[in-house]
């Protein structure tokens, strides 16, 4: 199916005012195919022609205006509409439609725990017309009624509230919703477990597979107290009611992305019910993602971008709302830590690869939805997130909150731009919002602030001179901190400064009262979104005292700080491995334990150090973990968070002796005294797997203890580690056979176990291998198998300038798909900085 291009959009939105869709579906017509019948009432304002999406199994008859159209003019997903007079039109559409394994479309799942199948729309941006035909654009919204009929035991799910009609088994009706664009049409089916209330007049939902059922029940008093304190605080702050007549969550299988924020019935992953043990910090994400999907309610649902250009309008927003209310609503009121440390490291990282892109780019730079769906990444996210929080920082969060409702009010159930939103914070603030967008949302990259630091001989007074590589204007706080006089090692704050920079001011001198401080960190509570440096004397005091720095957030902007360093290649590796073994053991916010060890972990040990240096390294993160789980156990460390749990999972990922993980597995008994539940038992059988020291017996009896579709992935995940060549190559047909049939999430958990640095004389040959076959498989499958191609399949283990090269010749061909060609040029310049680390060092 061809991309929508702009110019397109623009077209049809001139022609047409959208005015009504029905839509009937059938669940009942097999494994295969659904049927569905679309009702499109819309009017146009001129004579013309035009087109209407869909993407059919099998076409059965479209017929407009009382008159059937040829079924066979349906070609790459777009039935013409052809010699359209001025004024109003009926087009009907019947057509079986294909289940989806991918999680595009309508997506069908049948849990292998206990036979049960269950179904849920994925509409989202492109994917509408495989569940319903339609005028595919966000900014021709309409009210949407929908019908279904489903086999008699299931419950059916809607934007709307759903009801049994009663004349006939199986027949539900969701009443008709406000006007939405195309990509909210939500629709979930199946035998859910539910649990259900009431708050503020509204109903509340929550919905899982009959074999999640104790785990919902389990958490269902968290997840509602989370959702009412969330739906309490936008209530507070925003003037615009709760838009839509329901609020269900559904938790649901095989879900691509994190949540989806569909009106009415928002659709989460189901790995937010927990069936393991999990930490505080975990705890947290979830919270935030349910506050992140239900800002969407206003800021995307109520409000929508008029184009994918301005996906910031949705996602920045949201992003930024979840972690704000988060904090000031529930008992995560360090949300903001876990950002700095995990979240946004994920902007930087995007912002400084050749794909980097602004965060509002030009509506010509988004010339069709392929394009679009790129920009669904760390920049949009966490970037535009960042920028926001700076936002608020240098407006004020009143003036801010004004200038929110004022967009409410005017854009309210349509559509709005950039320009629309920045129009309403400048009215309500007074202040050149556009020249701060100017410089915030339409460039790239990341900037740099080093601080300079120099005192009086007679140390009474301290300069700071920050030199500013970059062209945006900053509000940045610098926190002075001195080392106590008694050796302790402690660390006491001076009076934080608040510094503006200005966009095109490259150094900025600061003079204050009193001795030079023993350590001087810019972005102090990292209110903006910048790389920052140490000077000497700080670096210093960062390596021997940053556990004694007395917030977390300020730790975790130094570690932020060296975590840059480190990738820019300032800062051995080995080096920030030696601070978090020294400091790690006395860190009390798991967020910052958690974010440290994955970076060390994932990125140091596997990439930035050589093959030859990564056993050290394995040993030294060993060593920290333990340390860790001593000052846990003996209660010198606060465990709220889950640090245990955390010291357990790096413990299991760093060990590199077989003997003793198989001694871990034959006793179920882990250090620290963590019980081997399901998750830590997949996650033990995976690394003794990639060692050799477990084989295919233990994974079958394994997933006889647990059959579930997470015992299916993780099963799937360690055949594909096994190191045996038989083994390697069952795993690949799998994920490459041409009769593609892994679901997604079953590929995933292929690659996931594949590449092994254990095990590189028997993978060498597959690199070759992997850029001959990707793109076609790419090409079949779609957006989320590419995507899973380059995150779990890249063969990271071969970080070499052979791996660079064959990558840099795959690149080249013409005919890659858009998100292929996008996660292979990211990882390929992830690949070389890796090379370049490694030079330094």
């Amino acid at each position: 199916m061809p991309a929508l291009t702009r110019e397109e959009a623009l077209t049809r939105a001139h022609l047409l005012d959208v005015r009504q869709y029905a839509i009937d579906l059938d669940l009942t017509r097999g494994e295969d195919v659904f049927g569905s019948t679309t009702t499109i009432r819309f009017t146009t304002r001129e004579a013309g022609d035009t087109f209407v999406e869909v993407r059919p199994h099998t076409l059965h008859r479209a017929v407009l205006d009382g008159h059937d159209l040829d079924t066979a003019a349906l070609a790459d997903g777009r039935l013409p509409l052809t010699g359209l007079t001025a004024g109003d039109h009926e087009l009907r559409v019947e057509a079986d439609m294909a289940y989806s394994r991918t999680g595009e479309g309508m997506h069908r799942f049948t849990d292998p725990a206990d036979g049960r199948t269950y179904l849920y729309t994925m509409c989202f941006q492109t994917e509408a017309p495989r569940v319903f035909a339609a005028f595919d654009q966000p900014d021709l919204k309409a009210p949407f009624t929908v019908t279904v009929t489903a086999p008699e035991e299931w419950t059916v799910l809607g934007n709307g509230t759903a009801r049994r009609t009663g004349d006939r088994p199986g027949r539900w009706e969701c009443a008709t919703t406000p006007p939405l664009s195309t990509y909210f049409v939500a629709v979930a089916a199946g035998p859910w477990h539910s649990v259900r209330t009431r708050h503020a007049g509204i109903p509340f939902g929550l919905h899982v597979r009959q074999s999640l059922a104790p785990h919902l029940d389990a958490d269902a008093a968290e997840l509602l107290d989370i959702t009412r304190a969330c739906f309490d605080r936008y209530h507070r702050i925003f003037d615009e009611p709760y838009p839509f007549d329901s609020y269900d969550q559904a938790f649901v299988p095989e879900f691509n992305a994190g949540a989806m924020e569909n009106p009415g019935l928002v659709t989460f992953r189901d790995e937010y019910i927990h069936r393991s043990a999990v930490t505080g910090t975990q705890r947290q994400t979830r919270a935030v993602t349910i506050a992140h999907e239900m800002a969407h309610m206003w800021f995307g649902d109520l409000v929508t971008l008029r184009w994918w250009d301005d996906i910031w309008l949705n996602e920045s927003f949201a992003e930024y709302m979840g972690y704000q209310v988060v904090a000031d609503a529930t008992p995560f009121t360090g949300a903001w830590t876990e950002f700095a440390i995990g979240r946004k490291a994920w902007g930087y990282d995007a912002d400084q690869r050749p794909s980097t892109h602004p965060v509002a780019p030009e509506p010509e730079a988004v010339p069709d939805t392929d394009t679009a769906l790129l920009n669904f990444d760390g920049i949009s996210y966490a970037k535009g997130a960042s920028a926001l929080r700076q936002l608020v920082h240098w407006l004020g969060e009143k003036a801010f909150l004004a200038g929110v409702n004022d967009h409410f009010a005017r854009h309210r159930f349509g559509n709005a731009t950039l320009a629309d939103f920045v129009d309403s914070l400048t009215r309500a603030s007074g202040r050149d919002v556009h020249a701060w967008a100017g410089r915030w949302l339409r460039t790239t990259g990341v900037d740099t602030l080093t601080p300079g630091v120099t005192a009086d001989e007679d140390a009474r007074r301290w300069h700071l001179e920050i030199a500013h590589r970059g062209n945006r204007p900053h509000r940045v706080t610098v926190g002075p901190y001195d080392l106590a006089g008694d050796g302790s090692g402690a660390l006491t704050p001076r009076a934080p400064l608040e510094v503006d920079l200005a966009a095109d001011e490259d150094r900025h001198p600061l003079t204050a009262d009193g001795p030079r401080p023993d350590l001087v960190l810019l972005n102090d509570r990292d209110l903006t979104y910048a790389k920052v440096r140490l000077d000497e004397r700080s670096r210093r005091t960062v390596r021997h005292h940053l556990s004694a720095l007395p917030d977390p957030l300020t730790r975790a902007t130094a570690w932020n700080a060296l975590r840059d360093m480190v990738r820019d290649g300032e800062l051995p590796p080995a080096a920030y491995l030696d601070t978090a073994r020294d400091h790690l053991p006395r860190e009390t916010d798991n967020a910052v334990v958690s974010g440290v060890l994955g970076f060390a972990r994932g990125e140091l040990a596997d990439r930035y150090l050589a093959p030859g240096r990564r056993t050290a390294a394995l040993e030294t993160l060993a060593r920290t973990a333990r340390a860790l789980l001593a000052n846990a156990t003996t209660g010198e460390q606060d465990d709220e968070g889950g640090t245990r749990l955390t010291a357990v999972r790096t413990l299991v990922d760093s060990t590199t002796d077989p003997t003793e993980l198989r001694t871990w597995w034959e006793t179920a008994t882990l250090p620290g005294g963590q019980p081997l539940d399901h998750e830590l038992r997949w996650r033990l059988l995976h690394r003794l797997t990639a060692l050799g020291a477990a084989g295919p017996d233990d994974i079958d009896a394994a997933l006889d203890a647990d059959p579930s579709a997470t015992g299916t992935e993780g099963a799937a995940r360690c055949r594909a580690a096994l190191p045996d060549p038989e083994a390697k190559e069952a795993a690949w047909r799998d994920v490459f056979d041409e009769a593609d049939t892994l679901s997604a999430y079953r590929l995933t958990a292929t690659l996931q176990g594949f590449w092994h640095p254990e095990q590189r004389d028997l993978l060498r040959d597959y690199v070759p291998r992997y850029f001959a076959q990707a793109p076609a498989l790419a090409a079949r499958r779609g957006e989320a198998v590419a995507q899973a191609l380059v995150r779990h399949g890249f063969p990271w283990p071969f970080t070499d300038t052979a791996t660079l090269a064959a990558g840099e010749r795959c690149l080249a061909a013409p005919d890659l798909t858009a998100a292929l060609r996008r996660g292979l040029t990211d990882a390929l310049d992830d690949l070389a900085r890796a090379l370049r680390v490694r030079e330094a060092h």
